[in-house]
């Protein structure tokens, strides 16, 4: 076997070990994030209280990911995974041995570092193969999404009475997350580079688009998750077709991660992410606007989910691919605290909104807000 072919078996073998990794990882997440709040609703906790630890979460996700970079020059990403897998595991189990306060805020706050963790991680090792990052990237976001649709599934059958159930089963899967990872390729962390370019990372050529792109696929998300099935509900429609629409527009989001495997990495992902941008908006906007109509808000929710996984691909392979390769891991820790950032403060504007207007106007103005094109007009200086 010549060089060239046993590095290049070498690479596919990794590859296959990612997306095993991946599989098992985002399952595990996808079945907690689920089994987590019911946990919490029935020992006690209401509403209001669960919808803090969720916010308490995306906060952790968000600073998580500010360290990253700094994290990724002193460990290899294949550690920052294993990490991932071993928080997440630990996050569960407290929940299923304690219901006191402070133990739901610890795994919330675990729950959030192993998400960023494990994402960033990931999306960087990926990207320092010798492929196209988009496509690499593309395949990691369409397994990770495929394991977030399927665990709450089967979270759903597990809980029957007793959410600590489907608890115990996401924290083993997330330990069998580790043998996968423990085969991945042992890349070295990323070195310091001299003569840096002085500045903020996300303000750079590249990044800064990227990160923009992170902030409208995170508010997409974060509304997806909260006042898209409210605005539904109000307008009239049944429980089951709320669930449907919800559906199409995550399944959606994994078509259009995965049409752009194949796009120019230069310009021709800068014109499918300016692209990207207003159309998510627009869209989230328009389906306010319909919400009365099944077939209208389906069609908007469609849509916007194909922009939102369009940019949620892109976005990271823009960014890795704009610095210097011994900076990839810090540029795509950075488009992850942007989307992060954008998770947790969309539900709160639209829920500022909604105190004042209906909730239609509200998921229109918050739309509109998604759709300025900032990604292409607005330079901050570095």
């Amino acid at each position: 076997m010549t060089r060239s072919s046993s590095r290049q078996s070498r690479f596919q073998a990794d590859g296959a070990w990612v997306a095993t990794a991946n599989a098992a990882f985002s399952f595990a997440l996808g079945a907690a994030s689920v089994a987590l709040p019911l946990q919490a609703i029935a020992v006690g906790y209401g509403p209001v209280a669960v919808g803090l630890l969720a916010a308490i979460s995306a906060v952790s996700q968000m600073t998580s990911r500010m360290v990253l970079g700094s994290v990724m020059r002193r460990v290899s990403d294949w550690v920052i995974i294993a990490v991932a897998c071993w928080v997440l595991a630990t996050s569960c189990v407290l929940v299923v041995i304690s219901s006191h306060v402070a133990v739901f805020v610890a795994a919330q706050l675990l729950q959030g570092v192993a998400r960023a963790y494990f994402w960033t991680g990931s999306q960087t090792h990926v990207v320092r193969g010798d492929g196209s990052s988009i496509a690499a990237l593309a395949s990691v976001n369409l397994i990770g999404n495929l394991g977030l649709l399927a665990g709450p599934v089967v979270a759903g059958l597990l809980i029957g009475d007793d959410a600590r159930v489907a608890l115990l089963a996401s924290a083993v899967v997330a330990v069998l997350a580790l043998f996968p990872t423990f085969r991945l390729d042992r890349l070295p962390p990323f070195k310091r580079i001299p003569n840096r370019r002085p500045g903020r990372m996300w303000a750079r050529p590249g990044v800064w688009e990227a990160c923009y792109a992170g902030v409208t696929a995170g508010a997409w998300r974060g509304l997806l998750g909260s006042y898209v099935a409210i605005a539904l509900v109000q307008a009239g429609h049944g429980s089951l077709t709320v669930g449907v629409l919800v559906a199409t527009a995550n399944a959606s989001a994994i078509l259009g991660a995965w049409l752009v495997r194949h796009v120019d990495q230069d310009a021709g992902a800068l014109r499918v992410m300016r692209l990207s941008t207003p159309v998510t908006g627009a869209s989230m906007a328009v389906m306010g606007w319909v919400a009365g109509s099944s077939v209208l808000s389906g069609a908007a929710l469609a849509v916007s989910g194909v922009a939102a996984g369009a940019l949620q691909t892109l976005g990271p392979a823009l960014a890795s691919d704009a610095v210097h390769q011994e900076e990839r891991g810090e540029a795509i820790a950075a488009t992850g605290v942007w989307r992060a950032a954008s998770l947790f403060v969309a539900p709160l504007v639209t829920a500022g909104l909604v105190a004042v207007v209906p909730i239609g106007a509200a998921m229109m103005v918050t739309g509109a807000l998604m759709a300025a094109p900032f990604g292409r007009w607005v330079k901050p200086s570095s």
